[in-house]
């Protein structure tokens, strides 16, 4: 792990303006209910201090918060955008050049290297889109505003623990409005749950370690019940039945293609609860290998 008097140092080194309290006395107020937290959950006084201290609302995460675009798309129009051939094409490619790596990890779990690959391409463009708020801020201004509150303010307190655990810097700490994280965008808690070391450096950073990145994503499907051996699923004739354990997905409806899926395909589900995003990952992953 990170040295905490590094952190400590780097708290100390940064501007005094940029460590004053936020001008809000009521933001400054709830703030304080999230140190006292915080604390009980075993983070330590520097990380706290560094983190909240400076903190302040960000208006547009409230912003994106409160006028999400409601999705309409079909599943033909979201298949084009998220399994693009440019975005096959370079998932081929970077398999290639990483195969050794993702296989080192995914080999032992019986996940293909290309679901990896996939899921990496599909989060988060392969690594070059990660977010651009910093997630202890953003994730505050959403459970202030009792935007979810429960939730963000949980998913606040777990981003200050692995702060805590030294696996990221501040600042570094970089994700979407909603504090999905680096290359594999993992929420705080899912981070604590499943995110791996995969070079035994002592920290698990998602953000700009490709070893540590697809270690976590084999570890997550792993952990939630990836089964070797076993195909994802597929398309199938019109009126093909499940077998045990499967699961007939008409994404377009009765007119459109059907999927029989399995039980890795709910292993998937638990990374989103979408199966457009499912039946993308997989398809995908397909092409990819293809």
């Amino acid at each position: 792990m990170i040295s905490r008097r590094l952190l400590c140092a780097v708290a100390v080194l940064a501007p005094v303006a940029a460590r004053a309290q936020s001008s809000d006395p009521k933001f400054v107020a709830w703030l304080a209910g999230v140190r006292t937290e915080a604390l009980r959950a075993g983070v330590d006084h520097g990380t706290i201090d560094s983190a909240l201290m400076p903190a302040e609302e960000i208006p547009r995460v409230m912003e994106l918060a409160r006028n999400q675009p409601e999705f309409k798309m079909s599943f033909d129009e979201y298949l084009q955008l998220v399994v693009s051939p440019e975005r096959v094409a370079r998932g081929r490619v970077l398999l290639k050049e990483n195969r050794a790596l993702v296989a080192r990890f995914a080999t032992p779990a019986g996940v293909p290297d290309s679901t990896v690959v996939a899921l990496w391409g599909i989060e988060s463009n392969y690594g070059t889109r990660l977010g651009d708020f910093e997630v202890v801020p953003a994730l505050a201004t959403l459970a202030y505003n009792n935007f979810r509150a429960k939730f963000f303010r949980e998913q606040l307190i777990a981003a200050l623990r692995i702060l805590s655990q030294g696996h990221v810097g501040l600042h570094a700490m970089k994700g979407s409005w909603a504090g999905a994280m680096g290359q594999c965008q993992f929420i705080p808690t899912s981070f604590l749950a499943y995110a791996a070391d995969g070079d035994g450096d002592g920290r698990m950073d998602i953000w700009g370690n490709k070893t540590d990145v697809f270690a976590s994503i084999v570890n997550y499907l792993a952990r939630v019940g990836w089964r070797p051996g076993l195909e994802w699923g597929g398309e199938v004739p019109a009126g093909t039945p499940a077998g045990k354990g499967e699961r007939i997905v008409r994404p377009a409806g009765a007119n459109g293609p059907a999927y029989r899926t399995t039980e890795n395909f709910r292993a998937i589900l638990r990374w989103n609860q979408s199966d457009f995003f499912g039946l993308a990952v997989g398809l995908l992953s397909d092409r990819i290998a293809a």
